[in-house]
């Protein structure tokens, strides 16, 4: 068994480990984030099973996707998006694109993609920690935030949202900041919400306990 190998069964036996004692029904989706790695890596993890990858530049998203487009990747766009990029990251037709974290950010992406004539599925972002270190909608307004951009952004599709844990050593505090999300993620079922995506390599554990069903794991799958 090789490193990447090793690697990626581990972290599906902790993943199992969880889901089964709190909802063996749950399917969960490893997004492995290859921002720290080269193309070389990310073909490494794809020989070994691993098909959805998530990058946080777009410049990097690019070179990535040009240097494997002979394999068949699923790419994920996971950090903050500058508006002066955005026309660039509708060029690369991500799979999700999990950061968008305003209705003003996804007018500005339905618009482009409306010249584009290109639909996207994308996630709410939602600051359900409330750090200023961090993007997102607050989560008291995530509700009326997520209806206004199905109302305004016919090129978008909302999937559901995302959202990082609080940046702490006190296990309560992140919790408590992915149960937020959930909870919010949980109302937005009857709108068509599929995707709760939390979860890093520090805490994706606690994120799976918390009802997470997309994970963005990437120094322990590399390094």
């Amino acid at each position: 068994m090789n490193p990447y190998e090793q690697r990626l069964d581990e972290i599906f036996t902790r993943i199992e480990a969880v889901r089964a004692k709190v909802n063996e029904h749950q399917i969960i989706k490893l997004i492995a984030v290859s921002k720290s790695v080269d193309s070389e890596a990310v073909e490494a993890l794809y020989n070994v099973g691993q098909r959805a990858f998530g990058e946080n530049r777009v410049q990097e998203l690019r070179r990535k996707c040009a240097e494997l487009e002979s394999l068949p990747l699923e790419w994920h766009f996971i950090g903050r998006l500058q508006k002066n990029k955005i026309n660039a990251l509708i060029e690369l037709s991500p799979a999700l694109i999990h950061s968008c974290d305003s209705l003003e950010l996804a007018l500005a992406i339905d618009q482009r993609a409306q010249a584009k004539s290109k639909k996207l599925d994308v996630l709410l972002q939602i600051n359900s920690a409330k750090e200023d270190s961090k993007a997102g909608v607050m989560p008291e307004f995530a509700l009326e935030t997520y209806h206004q951009i199905q109302e305004s952004c016919p090129n978008l599709r909302l999937k559901g949202v995302m959202s990082i844990g609080a940046h702490t050593d006190d296990v309560k505090n992140i919790q408590k900041s992915f149960e937020s999300t959930y909870e919010i993620y949980e109302s937005l079922q009857p709108k068509g919400a599929t995707i709760c995506s939390m979860g890093m390599s520090q805490d994706f554990e606690l994120a799976v306990q918390c009802g997470s069903n997309m994970l963005r794991l990437g120094g322990i799958l590399f390094s």
